[in-house]
């Protein structure tokens, strides 16, 4: 008989129930057990949605992230927050965002704020992490007592648990040291605690762990491939069976490592590695289960139920109950139930899979495989169906666009001039002091603007109302900028719900959700665009309201755009092409946005490449080729403007040293980026590395609501100049304000104008 189980559930609920307990409770307008009481409730409705499952995952359930989590249970806190009063939670929410809720942070005399942890990318997905702190005298102490109490709600509810952690090679791989040492040295440290954890939960009858150790498909050198034997050999005396998850990618190299581990079980992602997947079970003990991940995890559509059966069932047959299946890995990055869609497109609607949906076609896998295809022929019919429609569809082939990629020759990606004579003439045309200030695009959605918006898709506002109510907040913006005394302006992006979401509603070929939504980071969440066919731009997108914000000032007016790079990576991309062609169609309907944009007198423009490097694959190997097609899109969009244009990109939360010659590439006048959080240390590769350009390195951390003072932006500042010349700085935020409010984005903005006039009265002197 095959096991059916998830590797874990989106956490947030269908209606962002989490999100809005969240922000209540940081607001101080909910208790704690109100927002204890809201994750009980979610948490027992989503073991429910999974009823029928032989394994439910249990401890997948956050109230801010996963990461973030198993340092609270591993005893790892930044000394910063030791000593803070409240209790575990305060502290949890301390270290995520810089503060607990409002009404416990009242200790200034002796606490205060503290800075929130670093926070980054998980693997190559649009999810943040909290990012785990080391030292050479780091300690680890069990405090399993979340997990625990989840495991003790979710077998009261009669579920067959399979707890999950985070392996701890994948822990101490994701965490960063903070002085010289060596992250490995730490691993004779934490294994008692894994070892007294596993033991904790066999004690209260757990059978199977669930170990995610997805570092298993990056390339390990020797030090850590060895550091797995020896973690595992330790764990082997463990009661509890364990299943070491591997996803996002192939193995290869780790293949034998993988298999020949010292555990009951092995997941890995056969989304990914399905080449693979033959000569692994070759090497598998004939003890140990296999997992195979079948279904999509990352993406929305359907998933070809008859063409997986096709290729597992000799599996089945091969391996009996050795074999399992599941999602390739957890569903924490789609959303959670189609059937929720009443406005989306009938058509393809009938292509995807949230989910729910998702664990419906892991059913009919398991029954099929139990029972033959007869107990299931309608649900495969239906299937095969929807596929053959979404195949055969005119609305996904557009030969017209086809053809205008087929016709990209190399000269749409150069700049007339090199960045030399373009700095020197849009210096003259710009006029803008030394450390010249700006942000990087969106000011606060406030109530009004959420209000607007809503009434205008729902009909109860018409055009006209609309477009007065988002003008008025355009002319707000601008006038608060031109108070603060910033130097290049931005109009707000009042107009905008998401920053992709807004250009995929008026690009052909996307289609869209309303209740699609997914967590970005803790109380952030994000509703993907579909992209299901091919991509063409019918008309001018941006031009209306930045002009008319340049109206309202004689200072430059930035044009603010989403780059096709990063439209892609945070879309749900279709799977019938490769993403590369995807990448090539939107660059060229965003070129045509940004040509329209000069034409009407904007001479800054702004293209954000928030999400270039989290698009790179696991390995390093196959950088290159990813990096290649993202950077020839971006010049693509770019680079057909006059040299007095100037061109700034952005990009959010990476570290840039491994990819600083690609990222020169793109030939962007300004790049900003994040560097506060990181204390300036992801300019380190601008040391070793003559980056040519313009650089803003963020000094104002917009996650957390702290304000940041003069002093500090100044010496960050400081930090900044000694690795770029001066000459080449700019002062801004590390990303766009539209999660803050205004009386947390004005003093932190005074300040930061402030310390531009320090700054630039120092590099005059």
């Amino acid at each position: 008989m095959t096991t059916i189980h998830n590797l874990g559930f989106p956490r947030i609920g269908a209606k962002r129930e989490l999100k809005f307990a969240l922000e209540s409770y940081w607001k101080g307008d909910s208790s704690r057990d109100e927002l204890q009481a809201l994750g009980a409730a979610l948490r027992q409705r989503h073991w429910e949605n999974q009823a029928g499952l032989d394994l439910v995952p249990v401890g997948d359930f956050s109230f801010y992230d996963q990461v973030l989590d198993t340092s609270f249970m591993l005893g790892n806190l930044p000394e910063r927050v030791q000593d803070f009063h409240g209790d575990a939670l305060d502290n949890y929410f301390r270290v995520a965002r810089g503060r607990s809720a409002k009404g416990l942070d009242d200790h200034s005399a002796c606490c205060g704020g503290v800075a929130a942890g670093e926070m980054t990318k998980w693997f190559d997905t649009n999810y943040h992490y909290i990012v785990p702190e080391f030292k050479a005298d780091t300690q680890f102490t069990l405090d399993a007592s979340r997990l625990l109490e989840q495991l003790a709600q979710a077998k009261a509810q009669g579920v067959n648990a399979k707890p999950v952690i985070i392996g701890p090679l994948t822990y101490l791989a994701l965490g960063k040291a903070k002085d010289d040492s060596n992250k490995l040295a730490l691993l004779e440290r934490v294994l008692p605690v894994y070892a007294q954890l596993l033991d904790t939960l066999s004690s209260q009858g757990v059978d199977w762990v669930q170990v995610d150790e997805p570092i298993l498909v990056t390339e390990l050198d020797a030090d850590w491939q060895q550091a797995f034997r020896t973690a595992y050999q330790f764990l082997s005396a463990a009661k509890v069976k364990l299943l070491v998850a591997t996803y996002f990618g192939q193995l290869l190299e780790n293949a034998e490592l993988a298999a020949t581990l010292p555990v009951a079980g092995l997941h890995v992602d056969a989304i990914n590695d399905r080449d693979g997947v033959q000569s692994l079970i070759e090497r598998l003990p004939a003890y140990k289960v296999l997992s195979l991940g079948v279904i999509n995890g990352r993406n929305i559509w359907k998933t070809d139920l008859t063409a997986v059966l096709d290729w597992v069932e000799p599996l089945a047959r091969q391996l009996g109950d050795r074999l399992w299946i599941a999602p390739s890995c957890s569903l924490l990055h789609v959303p959670v139930d189609l059937d929720s869609e009443q406005l989306l497109d009938a058509d393809v609607k009938s292509w995807l899979a949230f989910a729910l949906q998702k664990l419906d076609e892991l059913r009919v896998l398991g029954r099929a495989l139990r029972d033959g295809r007869a107990a299931v022929q309608g649900e495969l019919a239906a299937n095969a169906a929807a596929l053959a429609a979404r195949r055969t569809s005119a609305r996904v082939n557009k030969p017209a666009v086809q053809a205008a990629v087929a016709a990209i020759t190399a000269r749409l990606g150069q700049r007339k001039s090199a960045y030399a004579q373009r700095a020197a003439k849009q210096a003259d045309f710009l006029k803008l002091p030394a450390y010249p200030t700006t942000t990087i695009g969106s000011f606060p959605q406030t109530a009004e603007i959420r209000r607007a918006r809503s009434e205008f898709k729902a009909g109860r506002l018409d055009q006209a109302g609309y477009l007065a109510v988002m003008r008025a907040q355009i002319a707000h913006s601008v006038r608060e900028q031109e108070e603060l005394g910033l130097d290049v302006l931005v109009h707000g992006e009042a107009e905008r719900n998401d920053m992709v979401e807004y250009f995929g509603e008026q690009l052909d070929g996307y289609a869209f959700s309303q209740f699609g939504w997914v967590q970005s980071y803790g109380s952030r969440c994000v509703k993907p665009p579909i992209l299901f066919g091919d991509i063409s731009r019918p008309r001018a997108m941006t031009v209306e309201w930045i002009t008319y914000a340049q109206s309202l000032t004689k200072k430059p007016m930035k044009g603010m755009l989403t780059g096709p790079v990063t439209i892609l990576n945070w879309s749900f991309v279709r799977d019938d092409q490769p993403r590369s062609v995807s990448c090539l169609q939107l660059a060229l309907a965003i070129r045509e946005e940004v040509l329209d944009l000069e034409k009407a007198g904007v001479r800054v423009i702004q293209i954000d490449e928030a999400a270039l490097r989290e698009g790179l694959p696991l390995r390093k190997s196959q950088w290159q080729s990813y990096l290649d097609w993202a950077v020839e899109s971006f010049r693509i969009t770019a680079n057909g403007v006059q040299d007095q244009t100037q061109i700034h990109t952005h990009m959010c939360y990476s570290e840039f040293n491994d990819i600083i010659a690609s990222i020169a590439g793109m030939d962007a006048d300004v790049i900003t980026i994040e560097t506060s959080r990181s204390d300036m240390e992801l300019l380190d590769a601008f040391e070793s590395f003559q980056y040519p350009n313009e650089i803003g390195p963020g000094v104002y951390d917009i996650h957390s609501p702290n304000i940041p003072t003069e002093q500090h932006i100044v010496a960050l500042m400081s930090k900044a100049a000694e690795r770029v010349p001066a000459q080449r700085l700019w002062v801004n935020p590390d990303c766009g304000l539209k999660t803050r409010q205004w009386n947390e984005v004005i003093p932190a903005l005074r300040n930061m104008v402030a310390a531009a006039k320090t700054l630039r009265a120092g590099f005059f002197r």
